[in-house]
């Protein structure tokens, strides 16, 4: 398993591995379904989800400079709030949100590889191929390569780069006209509250930054690059994702690009490009989602590990050889695997945003309420981006109540399940020591 050591990641390769895990599936599966809430200004819903994000960062800028740790959100938690229910809860709804990714990238990586068979996405070959990706990420993690970090920087060049030439090329077959996607028939009417929900996915898009904090302990410098590294890592992000928006835009009418939701670049690419377009875009797309899945792979299962030795979570061996961090690794490609033959796109991503929503919030009022003289962080910046965040969710959680309440159900479901079962393990393993 390949381990970090301190001053070990530079700059350059924490932006690697930040934009690596970010710039996978969030624009290649979750654009279409950004389009069919917003509606025909879809594009800008990025620079809103950019600036939600950017406030969001700041906690965990002001964290990562106080305590640069590899336990990332979950050392930040145990600083707010102590090893308690509320810390082993959140953290496992921040581990939970990040399997739930690599389960969208798995089923992106199948739904766009298919386009160049023109092979329905209803087919089950799409969590086939998700499936193996996985468990491709998973030999490479456990194969004790220690090229993961050279491997995701050099990637993330090459998928932003063809992502650059993809738009540019879009926007110059438009004549890089500024106009909204025309609307086309069977378009539905955005509202306010959709236009904020959509804005909820774009957060997903962005919460790849997390990463880094994840890494704080070994980034040289961290007091000083952690937060540069997700500043410059946002920055690119959201100026790729307007640029390929633009250009999916310009390209397709909006009914068009909800139609084709989960492989809406690659339809944008042929009335554009033809063929060659398409297999161009769906090599990006290959390329973006093998590297997003190995690093978010390798960031999950050390959280987990981290998690293990901390005693906040149970753990099993289940008769397995090996560290701990490798066993993490299997029950996260396990539950990764699941969720892909279980769920569609739509409803993973739906998934991922509650919970991720609202271990967020958490994190937001333990440094207001707790840490916020501590760290050194300004009140109103850390009270916004709780607010941003509630706002975000309610009009989110309100929009799938009307369209598909059964996805709010099972996250509410879920989230207390993860509550309850933390509470008990907590309290059983207090009873226990209190005995011996």
């Amino acid at each position: 398993m390949g381990e970090y050591e301190k001053n070990s990641l530079s700059l350059t390769g924490a932006i690697g591995l930040g934009t690596g895990v970010m710039i996978s599936a969030g624009i290649f599966a979750l654009l279409g379904q950004i389009a069919e809430l917003a509606g025909t200004w879809f594009p800008l819903m990025f620079i809103a989800g950019g600036i939600v994000t950017g406030f969001s960062a700041y906690s965990y800028i002001k964290m990562s400079n106080e305590y640069p740790s590899a336990g990332g959100i979950g050392m930040f938690l145990v600083k707010a709030y102590g090893k308690g229910t509320l810390t082993a809860s959140a953290a496992m709804l921040m581990a939970v949100s990040m399997v739930i990714n690599q389960s969208l990238v798995a089923r992106t990586f199948g739904t766009y590889t298919l386009q160049i068979f023109n092979i329905e996405e209803g087919s089950f070959l799409v969590p086939a191929l998700g499936v193996g990706l996985l468990l491709f990420a998973f030999i490479v993690n456990v194969s004790g390569n220690n090229f993961i970090q050279t491997f995701t920087s050099i990637i993330s060049l090459l998928k932003i780069i063809g992502l650059v030439v993809f738009a540019m090329g879009g926007l110059w077959v438009a004549g890089f006209s500024v106009i909204p996607a025309e609307g086309g028939s069977r378009t539905p009417d955005s509202t306010w509250a959709s236009m904020i929900a959509a804005v909820a996915l774009t957060i997903l898009s962005f919460k790849g930054f997390t990463t880094i904090t994840n890494s704080g302990s070994e980034i040289v410098k961290p007091k000083k690059n952690v937060g540069r590294a997700i500043i410059v890592t946002i920055l690119i992000s959201l100026v790729v994702y307007l640029l390929v928006a633009w250009a999916v835009s310009s390209n397709l009418p909006l009914s068009s690009i909800i139609e084709a939701k989960n492989y809406s670049l690659a339809e944008a690419a042929r009335p554009a490009f033809g063929n060659y377009g398409v297999w161009f875009t769906v090599a990006i797309a290959i390329i973006a989602t093998i590297s997003g899945i190995i690093a978010s792979v390798f960031a999950v299962s050390r959280m987990l590990a981290m998690l293990t030795d901390m005693e906040l979570i149970p753990h099993k061996h289940f008769g397995m050889p090996g560290k701990i961090q490798t066993h993490t690794l299997v029950y996260t490609i396990v539950l990764a695997m699941i969720l892909t033959v279980v769920f569609d796109l739509t409803r993973i991503a739906s998934v991922g945003v509650i919970l991720y929503l609202v271990m967020d919030m958490i994190v937001h009022w333990g440094v207001y309420k707790h840490l916020r003289k501590k760290v050194n962080a300004n009140p109103g910046i850390v009270l916004t981006a709780l607010i941003l965040d509630a706002i975000v969710l309610a009009a989110f959680t309100w929009v799938k109540l009307n369209t598909d309440w059964l996805i709010v159900a099972f996250s509410i479901v879920f989230i207390v399940l993860i509550f309850v079962g933390e509470h008990l393990f907590l309290k059983n393993k207090t009873a226990e020591e209190a005995k011996s």
